[in-house]
């Protein structure tokens, strides 16, 4: 089995990749904080990490606690 491929969810407010982060870890996600890619445009200069496969769990999450974001954009 390979790595695993991740995609990031882009936000417009800090605010709100703090509270995605929070929801993502509550249900057991691996997730992490880091840093817009240069390639990718964003309000916020921090995005939300997450395994290509959870991209359908994460949208779900983050639409069940209307929590706004930007798009998914794979890495």
């Amino acid at each position: 089995m390979g790595d695993p491929q991740y995609s990031v969810v882009l936000f417009q407010s800090t605010s709100g990749v703090l509270r995605a982060e929070k929801l993502a870890k509550g249900a057991a996600l691996k997730v992490k904080l880091i840093p817009v890619p240069r390639h990718l445009s964003s309000d916020c200069g921090v995005c939300l990490r997450c395994e290509s496969a959870d991209v359908h769990r994460v949208r779900s999450i983050l639409d069940a606690a209307g929590v706004e974001f930007d798009g998914i954009r794979p890495l």
